[in-house]
This record gives structure tokens, C-alpha cells and sequence, in this order.
């Protein structure tokens, strides 16, 4: 973001200003004057021949002028040439061809004279000059001999042509000849060979010029070159070998001076034109130039290096460029240096051009006429076209050399003088009448002008007037009596009025009044002050990556009673606002931006009166552009190194670069990466393999992308070697049960080495230790037939080519084809409680191949009704699966199988076990006939026996059992149980037992006590059994709602239902 300062309005108000300062008193038209020339055609006039011929020449003055011609310094009678008229109010002659005629004729010095009764006034004098372009003369070009290594020129000489032609030079088949520091042309159209090459014999050279004014072009007939040489072959690996030219046979040179020749010379150039020096120098190699200036430096703002920094130009010469220039010429061999002494001349050019002196009768006056130039030019008087030696001899005027001067001046003394002051490089010419008037003072602006300024605009209000004598010019403001002059206010000679900075207070009518002795002239000026335009919000400097959406600020502040109007400059030219882009009144808006959009932008708020800019810069982060002139040097057998000219890199820097090759043989047309090197270099040493006809690009990347690929370089090819390495991912597959295909990454053009690449594939049975088979095959696979089902093979495949075998390979196991596995094994369905199955299984006894996973359908049947076949698809490492049951009813039927890459395999199948209600019913069915059920029986009677002998033991040792033996802790005698000294051992409350365990049925079964008597003391009312032994001797008599209470736990015991049977 910018803003140009002083802000642009005070500097377009201030140049207006003081350009209309510069300019000289004019007469009114319609006052008396002499004649004044207006415009003419230039000093040195090439015209086409095939046009008419025009030469100009306008004047004013009052009367009218007259005009007529010289040519060569003599009358030219326009009448008597048909072919010659003059334009009407004219002087311009139109010379017509037409009817015919030669424009040869016609050339010549013209000079025009404009003429009425107060004087006459002169053109420069006119050269005129047709344009030529003549054909080259033909000529017959024997070839040119040269011995390799050695210097050539080869001249041009075109043909002498107005103006000079272009020079270029084309072999006859008009394709451009490449120049570089070796090979290029000269300031006057030679080409010159540093060293001439054996490649330079391959197109022929010819030299052709361009005409201007004709439009043609001519060629003259091509040199051939036919170079001598010591190595006949032009070897392409040669051409950029650091050693090229002794790899050549060439003989090294120092360097010496081809152009100019010597060492030194000199060189004149006239001031204000271009400078232009030239060395060209030969040598082997190839000689650098330099450029110095003798006591100082280059002037760097005006000198510029061309052709190959062969040549120095310095633009807009003056006399300080003047002194001794040196070039130096230097190779490795040594340098050389010439020196070339620069003089600067100079044509006459103003220091002080006469002007229009205008005066009152009786007044005194001077006209100056100053020149300078190198040589010192001289100054030659004249009036009216004649030496003012020659003229009548007038007392009121006296020549003191380049000063005219007039006292006491009548009517008489009006003229129109002339002042010439010239050099060997050239004339002066001025033409300055002397007008002598009696005119009271006039107004020439219209009256009661107004207008508007700018709040602190540095003001001009113009009072144009006129009169002779000249009048003196003084403003007032609002009618006051003072003076405007001094303080903010300064009036010029021709009456304009400065206001050196506007204020709100300066607003008002101001008046000029003109006087001179005749009288005097009025006008008014109204002055109405606005305030300025301003951008208070400026558009930034930005960094956009393209395709991303940009938005300029630019919002303005104005005096509201002046329109405004915000334009767009894109690098000071007028943007066209395209459908990318949308201008609003405060911003500028680029959607998608692209490279083309970057530059300086400019935003121009303007009003009728000013107008303010504000200026940003856009940068645009693109892809860099494609590296350049690729060139390969340092050839070795297995490395070359890459050297290129980076492209721009479009604002983001260059971080990589991608070197690609592409070979002839194996992929042509095909680019693979090489390398990858930092974007700081732009030269690499590229490692290389053996047997590739290399070619070679360049790609840069920055962080916006990759640029286009650089041209290609030449192709390199390097020498054969065996392989080095095998081909990679080598593996053996089956493709069916009974084979195995072997299959390799092939080797790429990088990794052959060699012609005929061909692979060496083996194979055996692994630890069978029987012998290799082998087969050689050109392609990247072959079929191993007649294998049994998925065995293990060791596998070898090696390169070799027309050079040898590459190392011995890695042995790698491969598999021959896989089969259907067979079933998994112990397949087993269990049911933990009625909402969970579990499936477990073993993997297969055969697998036939990698087992991929493993399949298990499963559904749900319920007598006759089946439901939805689901499948379920597991890992080949998983054994396990469990699911929920849907119902708790149904049964499921599972269905598993095994994978292989083949297919499925044989299934197992396996059912669920039934539900609850079925498995209880079938089990009341079964259980008397189950071993285990009546072994629990036998066991169950035999323990009961046990317990009625010991019982009927301790019954036989004396009345009732005592209590307290069985008691550690003695009774209180507040216990109820112990009236008679006896225990009940029956349970207490006939309450279910801790630890009491769910039948078969699902009803609550008491846990009995080995050594409690309950089970035969708890009969129907305290009896043993039905036969009526042991009837309740040893039992406490309890409650009939308790005895009940046992008799329904008791109901499903085992043990009540052993003594049932009893």
C-alpha cells in the first residue's frame, strides 16, 4: 500500500502551473503579426518511395502568410512542376507519382518560407531522402575451410540501404542460428566463431536484412563451413565434457581480440545519444568478457550489458561519460584486455532560445540567442531571411553577438529574425519576430469566471491579457482596496495569481485589473472552496496463492456536492474489470486469481476537481516455470553431471527439484524419477546404470506446485555390466490344486545392465533334497505342472543378460494349488443355562491350503416349524462362538464348514440341546434306568441301614438318650425342653435349611443332618414306620400345623421315599 506524495492532485495542479508559466506572450489573432512558424516535417525526411512524398509546413500570423520553397538553396518553382502542389492555407508540398516519375528525383535540402508585410519567418532546412533497399548482389560462396578449434568470421556486408537494415542471420531453411558466448553477431551484422566446432558444420549460414520502410526481407546466399578435425565423430557424450576440446584434439588458446582488433582503439559519440562498445574476442575455451571503466565505475543507471556480455551500452550519453573503457578477455588459458578511449561531442543545443519580443513605440528590447555545444557552435543573425549583414541598416538596433538590441523602437522595426548557430554535428535553427503595437489593455479569458477548488491546493487563477505597452496586472479580493501580493499570494509576470494553499477563508470574487497608459481592463474571478477527496481506508499489499479470491479496500471520503467516481489501474493502465472480478464503490474483488492478475493496483477516486490514489501490490505464489538449457558435463562411466538455469520461481521460492530420465529401450517415452535435490543448486552429479541411453528433465517445486517439465537434454548412453540384483516379490502361488505359478516383479531398464535380460527361474519340493529343476524365461511368470495339493517348494529366480549372471538369488517358499479342507473337528454344542449356546470346534484334520475363515449356518426348528437360515462368517484363528437364544423353546441345528482360497469344505452338523420342559419329561422317563441314579440308590439305602443300627444300638444301652451326652453347654431350667431330660432333634421350626438345592423339578429341597434323627422321628403322629415299631419314644410332640408343614417337605425326599418302598 502506497500513496504518492505529495498527494497526486497538488502535483497535477503545480506541473499545469507552471507549464502555462513557461509559455510566451501571444498576440491576439486578430491583432497585426508577424508570420510564425507553427509546424514543419524533421531535419533528416526518409520517405517511402512507393508513397507520395509530404513535407509540412504551417505558419500563422495576421495577415496570412505566404509561402514558398528552396531547394538546395535555390527557388523552387512549384508552378511548373505538375507532379508538386501546395496544400491550401498551407505550405505543406504533396509531391504526387501517380501519373508516374522517380522519387530519386525529389531528393534534396528543402526550406520553407512563410511570408507577410511584417516579415518573414523560416523552416529548418528539410533533407529529404527516398528510402532504399537494394538487392544483394548475387554471388557464388565457396565452402568455408576452417580446422576445428580455430577462429571464424563470417562477413555479412549487406547492401547499402536509408535507413540502415536490421541483420540477422538464418540458415537457408530460415531456422534461426543458436547464438551463445561462442557463436554470435556483431554490431555491423557479422557472426563471429570464438572457436569453431565439428556440430557447426551441420546447418549452412546466411546473413539477411530487413528493410524498414519497404517491409522486405533479403538473404544472401548461405555460407558452408566444413571443419577440419582430429575426431571425426560427433559424439553427443563429448559435446559438454568439462575436457571437451582435448577430448576433441583441440589445442587450448588464450584469448585474443577478433573485434576490434589490437589492444586499443577509440570511439566517438555525440551527447544525448546511445554509447555503445563491443569486444569479441577468440580463444579455446570459450573467453568470458568483462567491462571496466578507467577511475571509476559503470554508470549503473544508464549501462547495460548485450550480446553475450560482449557488448556495453550506455543510453542518453553526456560529457561525463566520456574516458577510457577497458574489456577484458580471459579463459583459463589467460586473459587479454583492450582499451578503448570514449570522446563525447555535441551538437549545438539551447542554453537560451530567442522569443517573440513585443513593444510599444519608443520602448527598448534585446533577443538572445545562446547555444552551447562541442565543438563551441557560432551564431549567425538574420531577418527575414537574409543575412542580417545584408539587410537595410537600422539605426535603433545593434548586434553585440549572440544579443540583438533594440532602443527607441518605431512601427518600422518589425520583423521576424532569425538566429542559427551551428557546428560540425549540426544547426540551430529559431525563428523570434520583433512586433511593435499600440494597443490599450484587453481581456482574453471570458468574464466572471468561476470556479471550484480543492481545501489546500496549492491555486492558480489565470487573468489572461494583452496590450503594448505591457500592462501591469493587480488582484483584489471582494472588492477590497489592497493589493493581493506576498504572504499566501504570488503574482507571475503574465498575471496569473498563485494562492499557495487554499483555506476555507480564501472563497470569494476576486478581481484583475490590467493597466498601461492606452487604459485599463477588467475581470472577475469567483473562487468557491471544496473539500478534498480522500481515500481514508487503502488497499494492502497481499500474497495470494492463485486460485484463491483477493479483496482490495478502498474507501473514500468527499466533498458531497461533487460526484465521485472510483476507478482501477492494474499497473497504471486502465483494468478491465472481467467476470473474475466485481468492483464495488468500496473494494475490488478478483475471484480465482491466477498469475496474470499480479501487479500493482491502483485504486483512482476522482472527482470534476481531484482526485486521490492509493496504490497496493498483489503477489501472486505460482508455480515456478520450467527450468532451462539443460547441459551434461563431467561424463563417467556410471555418473554425469546435470547442470540448468532455474525459472522463475513466481514469488514462492524454489524448495526442491525433481530430476526425471527416460530410456530408449525398455519404456520409451516413459519419465520415472531419478533424484530429488534442493531448490538452492542447480547443478547435480547423477549416479548412473550401466546399459541406459539416458535423457534427462528437470521439474522445480515450490509450495504452490510443480512447474512444467523442463526440454529434455541430449541423451547419454552408458556401458553394459552383468545385473547387479535379481528381480524382486518373487513368489510361488497355485492357480489350481495341481500347480504352482511363479511369479517376479520384472527388473526395469535401471537394473538390465545389459541386452537380452533374461531370467533363470528353479524350483524344488522343500526338504526333499532333490534336484533344482530350471527353465529360462523373458517374461515374469511361469507354470509349475502336475504338483501335489498346497506343498512347500523352494523357489530361485536370478537375472542374467548378454554380460553375465547377476548374484545367486535368495531362495524364497512358495506353495503349490490349495483343495476344499476337510471337516473341523470335535464340533460341540452346549447349552449353560436357557439363554446361551456355545459352539466350540478344532481346526480341520486337512486344511489343503491357508484356511481363509470359517462358515457356520445355523436355524431354528420347533417340531415341523423351521425358521430363517442365518450365517455367521469367522476369522480362521476363531474356535468359539456363543449366541442368545430367540425363545425358550426352539431348537437350533448348526451347520460348520472351513475356507480355503478354494472354497468351502466338507460340513459338520450339529443339534442344540432340547428345551427345559422336554429334557424334565424325558428324564422322569429315563432316570430309573440310568446306572448312576440306581447307584445313588444303593448308596443312599445302605447309609440309612448304617443310622437305624447305630440307633437301634444306643436305644439297647439304656432308656432314652441323654441330652447332655450330646450337649457340651448345660440346660437352664427355664428351658421347656428339658422336663424330662431328653432333646428333640427333629428341625426346629421346619424351616428349609442354608444351603438347601433345587430338584430336578425346580422345588426347594431341605439339606438333611447325618447324625439328626428327623428323618425317622417325623412320622404321621410320632410313629417309626407302618408296622408300628419305634412309635414315638424319642420325638417331642409338635404342633399339627408344623407336623403338616414336614409332611409336605418331607413328600418328595429321598429318604421318605426309601422307607415308602420299605
Amino acid at each position: 500500500m502506497a500513496r504518492q506524495q505529495p498527494p497526486p492532485w497538488v502535483h497535477a495542479a503545480f506541473l499545469l502551473f507552471f507549464l502555462s508559466l513557461g509559455g510566451a506572450i501571444e498576440i491576439p489573432m486578430d491583432l497585426t503579426q508577424p508570420p510564425t512558424i507553427t509546424k514543419q516535417s524533421v531535419k533528416d525526411h526518409i520517405v517511402d518511395p512507393r508513397d507520395n512524398i509530404l513535407i509540412e509546413c504551417e505558419a500563422k500570423g495576421n495577415p496570412a502568410p505566404s509561402f514558398h520553397w528552396t531547394r538546395n538553396s535555390r527557388f523552387f518553382n512549384i508552378a511548373k512542376d505538375p507532379r508538386v502542389s501546395m496544400r491550401r492555407r498551407s505550405g505543406t508540398l504533396v509531391i504526387d507519382f501517380r501519373s508516374g516519375g522517380r522519387p530519386e528525383e525529389y531528393e534534396g535540402e528543402y526550406q520553407c518560407f512563410a511570408r507577410n508585410k511584417f516579415g518573414t519567418a523560416l523552416s529548418n532546412r528539410i533533407r529529404l531522402q527516398v528510402s532504399k533497399s537494394p538487392l544483394w548482389p548475387k554471388e557464388n560462396l565457396d565452402p568455408v575451410v576452417v580446422q576445428e578449434g580455430a577462429p571464424l568470421t563470417l562477413q555479412c556486408n549487406p547492401p547499402p540501404g536509408l535507413p540502415s537494415p536490421v541483420i540477422f542471420w538464418m540458415s537457408s531453411s530460415m531456422e534461426p542460428i543458436t547464438q551463445d558466448k561462442r557463436v554470435s553477431q556483431g554490431h555491423n551484422g557479422d557472426l563471429y566463431f570464438s572457436n569453431v566446432m565439428l556440430q557447426d558444420m551441420q546447418t549452412d549460414y546466411s546473413c539477411n536484412a530487413r528493410f524498414h520502410f519497404t517491409h522486405t526481407i533479403q538473404q544472401k546466399n548461405p555460407f558452408t563451413l566444413k571443419v577440419l578435425t582430429n575426431h571425426p565423430y560427433n559424439d553427443s557424450s563429448l559435446r559438454n565434457h568439462p575436457d571437451m576440446y582435448s577430448a576433441r584434439g583441440v589445442a587450448e588458446r588464450t584469448p585474443s581480440f577478433m573485434y576490434p582488433q589490437g589492444t586499443s582503439s577509440s570511439q566517438m559519440v555525440l551527447r544525448g545519444m546511445d554509447l555503445l562498445l563491443e569486444c569479441i574476442a577468440s580463444g579455446v575455451p570459450t573467453p568470458d568478457i568483462a567491462w571496466y571503466k578507467k577511475g571509476g565505475d559503470l554508470p549503473s543507471d544508464k549501462a547495460k550489458f548485450e550480446n553475450f556480455n560482449k557488448a556495453l551500452r550506455i543510453t542518453n550519453v553526456s560529457e561525463e561519460d566520456s574516458g577510457e573503457y577497458f574489456c577484458l578477455a580471459s579463459n583459463k588459458m589467460g586473459s587479454i584486455r583492450h582499451t578503448i578511449s570514449v570522446r563525447v561531442k555535441a551538437a549545438p543545443y539551447w542554453l537560451d532560445e530567442p522569443k517573440n519580443l513585443i513593444l510599444a513605440p519608443g520602448e527598448d528590447g534585446r533577443l538572445v540567442c545562446r547555444a552551447n555545444g562541442n565543438p563551441k557552435p557560432t551564431v549567425q543573425w538574420m531577418v527575414n531571411g537574409e543575412p542580417l549583414q545584408s539587410a537595410p541598416p537600422n539605426p535603433n538596433r545593434e548586434v553585440a553577438g549572440d544579443t540583438i538590441i533594440f532602443r527607441d523602437t518605431q512601427i518600422s522595426s518589425r520583423a521576424v529574425y532569425q538566429c542559427n548557430t551551428s557546428n560540425e554535428h549540426g544547426y540551430l535553427l529559431a525563428n523570434a519576430f520583433v512586433s511593435v503595437l499600440d494597443v490599450p489593455p484587453r481581456m482574453l479569458s471570458p468574464r466572471n469566471q468561476f470556479i471550484r477548488v480543492i481545501l489546500y491546493n496549492r491555486t492558480r487563477l489565470d487573468c489572461p491579457f494583452f496590450g503594448s505597452p505591457i500592462p501591469t496586472l493587480r488582484w483584489f479580493k471582494n472588492g477590497q482596496g489592497s493589493n493581493l501580493d506576498g504572504g499566501n499570494y504570488h503574482v507571475y509576470e503574465n498575471g496569473s495569481l498563485e494562492i499557495k494553499m487554499i483555506r476555507k477563508e480564501d472563497q470569494g470574487i476576486y478581481t484583475c485589473v490590467a493597466t498601461n497608459i492606452l487604459g485599463k481592463a477588467e475581470n472577475q474571478v469567483r473562487l468557491e472552496v471544496k473539500d478534498p477527496t480522500r481515500i481514508y481506508r487503502m488497499p494492502e499489499d497481499q500474497v495470494a496463492k492463485r486460485g484463491t479470491t483477493v479483496q482490495l479496500e478502498c474507501r473514500v471520503k468527499h466533498d458531497p456536492s461533487l460526484k465521485l467516481t472510483v476507478s482501477w489501474l492494474k499497473d497504471d493502465e486502465p483494468l478491465y474489470i472481467g467476470n473474475r472480478m466485481k468492483k464495488e464503490d468500496d473494494s475490488l474483488t478478483i475471484f480465482g486469481v491466477a498469475e496474470r492478475d499480479q501487479g500493482s493496483y491502483t485504486c483512482v477516486a476522482s472527482t470534476e476537481l481531484d482526485q486521490d490514489l492509493a496504490k497496493a501490490y498483489l503477489t501472486v505464489l505460482g508455480r515456478p516455470d520450467r527450468p532451462r538449457d539443460l547441459e551434461l558435463t563431467d561424463l563417467a562411466e556410471r555418473s554425469v553431471r546435470l547442470t540448468w538455469i532455474p525459472g522463475d520461481d513466481n514469488n514462492s521460492p524454489i524448495t526442491d527439484y525433481v530430476i526425471q530420465f527416460e530410456e530408449d529401450q525398455f519404456q520409451p517415452g516413459v519419465w520415472h524419477d531419478h533424484s530429488k535435490f534442493p531448490g538452492s543448486v542447480n547443478s547435480a552429479i547423477l549416479q548412473l546404470s550401466p546399459y541406459v541411453n539416458y535423457q534427462f528433465r528437470v521439474i522445480a517445486v515450490n509450495e504452490v506446485g510443480s512447474s512444467h517439465p523442463s526440454l529434455p537434454s541430449e541423451r547419454y548412453r552408458t556401458s553394459g555390466a552383468p545385473p547387479e540384483s535379481n528381480p524382486s516379490d518373487v513368489k510361488g502361488e497355485g492357480t489350481r490344486k495341481n500347480n504352482m505359478e511363479i511369479t517376479w516383479t520384472p527388473m526395469n531398464a535401471t537394473s538390465a545392465f545389459g541386452p537380452n535380460l533374461r531370467y533363470i527361474v528353479k524350483w524344488r519340493r522343500r526338504e526333499t533334497r532333490e534336484t533344482w529343476n530350471n527353465v529360462t524365461v523373458w517374461g515374469s511368470r511361469y507354470v509349475v505342472g502336475q504338483t501335489p495339493v498346497y506343498v512347500p517348494y523352494e523357489i530361485r529366480v536370478q537375472a542374467e543378460n548378454d554380460f553375465g549372471k547377476a548374484p545367486e538369488p535368495d531362495t524364497v517358499i512358495g506353495y503349490s494349488g490349495e483343495d476344499l479342507p476337510s471337516a473341523p473337528r470335535r464340533f460341540r454344542v452346549r447349552q449353560p443355562n436357557l439363554e446361551t449356546i456355545n459352539l466350540e470346534w478344532d481346526h480341520p484334520e486337512h486344511p489343503n491350503g491357508i484356511l481363509i475363515g470359517y462358515t457356520l449356518k445355523y436355524v431354528a426348528f420347533n417340531g415341523t416349524k423351521v425358521g430363517k437360515q442365518m450365517v455367521e462368517n469367522f476369522s480362521p484363528n476363531q474356535t468359539k462362538f456363543s449366541m442368545q437364544r430367540a425363545d425358550p423353546v426352539s431348537r437350533y441345528r448348526f451347520t460348520l464348514s472351513a475356507r480355503t482360497q478354494v472354497g468351502s469344505g466338507e460340513a459338520v452338523t450339529e443339534e442344540s440341546p432340547a428345551p427345559p420342559n422336554e429334557a424334565y419329561t424325558n428324564n422322569q422317563a429315563d432316570i430309573a434306568t440310568q446306572g448312576w441314579f440306581i447307584g445313588l440308590m444303593c448308596a443312599i439305602a445302605l447309609l440309612v441301614l448304617i443310622l437305624l443300627i447305630v440307633c437301634f444300638i444306643k436305644r439297647s444301652r439304656g432308656g432314652k438318650y441323654p441330652v447332655r451326652e450330646k450337649k457340651d453347654v448345660p440346660l437352664g431350667p427355664e428351658d421347656p425342653k428339658e422336663e424330662d431330660g431328653s432333646f428333640d432333634y427333629s428341625d426346629e421350626d421346619n424351616k428349609p435349611l442354608q444351603g438347601s438345592q433345587t430338584s430336578l423339578d425346580g422345588t426347594i429341597k431341605q439339606q438333611e443332618s447325618d447324625d439328626s434323627l428327623v428323618d425317622y422321628g417325623e412320622g404321621g403322629e410320632g410313629q417309626f414306620n407302618e408296622d408300628g415299631s419305634f412309635i414315638g419314644q424319642y420325638t417331642v410332640k409338635k404342633d399339627k400345623e408344623e407336623t403338616e408343614g414336614n409332611e409336605s417337605s418331607e413328600a418328595t425326599s429321598p429318604v421318605n421315599a426309601i422307607y415308602s418302598l420299605a
